[in-house]
This record gives structure tokens, C-alpha cells and sequence, in this order.
């Protein structure tokens, strides 16, 4: 059985900052690609950031310089950093694991970022 469990999500107000976690089951979690998508209401799932197993990153546009993730393979974990929030960044986050046509969700955290 295999599961992604995010924690962190809130309410913030404009300006300030959450940090999104994700613990990983059932899977050697160091194989795995790493990502977090977001989804805001009335649009498309997109991609937030990545790491790969070797720790690279990258990053969406909108996000880049504010947001940053990580992970800990000791832990199964990776985390997103969020920063500096804005109105705009509402949305579900999801926790994604990717390895060859492996491919696991997280059932997502609300971020809400409104004053």
C-alpha cells in the first residue's frame, strides 16, 4: 500500500509564509522523483516544483524565488518552503512520486493565502 500524506496546510495572510510536508509509504522512496502540484478552483493541476533523486530542482515561473523544496531521504519526506505568499498561490497542493510509469498522488492540503 502505497502512501503520500501531506501536512502543513493553512489560512496566511498575504505576505507570509507556510511550509508543506509530505511523508512517503510503500516505496523506496530515494528512487523517486519528487514534485508538488497545486490546483486553484476553475483551473488546471501545474506544476510548483520538482526535485529528482539526485536533489536537482526546478521551479514554476510564478513561484521561483519564493518557493523552495526539499527532500530527506532518511525521512521519506519532501518539503515545500513557501515564502512571501500571495492571493494568487490559493489553491490544493498535491504531493507527487514519480519512478519510470510509477506515478503516486497525495490526497492534497488547502493553502489558502487571503487577508
Amino acid at each position: 500500500q502505497v502512501q503520500l500524506v501531506e501536512s502543513g496546510g493553512g489560512l496566511v495572510q498575504p505576505g507570509g509564509s507556510l511550509r508543506l510536508s509530505c511523508t512517503a509509504s510503500g516505496i523506496i522512496f530515494s528512487l523517486y522523483g519528487m514534485a508538488w502540484y497545486r490546483q486553484a478552483p476553475g483551473k488546471q493541476r501545474e506544476l510548483v516544483a520538482a526535485i529528482t533523486k539526485g536533489g536537482g530542482t526546478n521551479y514554476a515561473d510564478s513561484v521561483k524565488g519564493r518557493f523552495t523544496i526539499s527532500r530527506d531521504n532518511a525521512k521519506n519526506t519532501v518539503s515545500l518552503q513557501m515564502n512571501s505568499l500571495k492571493p494568487e498561490d490559493t489553491a490544493v497542493y498535491y504531493c507527487n512520486a514519480k519512478f519510470a510509469i510509477r506515478d503516486y498522488w497525495g490526497q492534497g492540503t488547502q493553502v489558502t493565502v487571503s487577508s
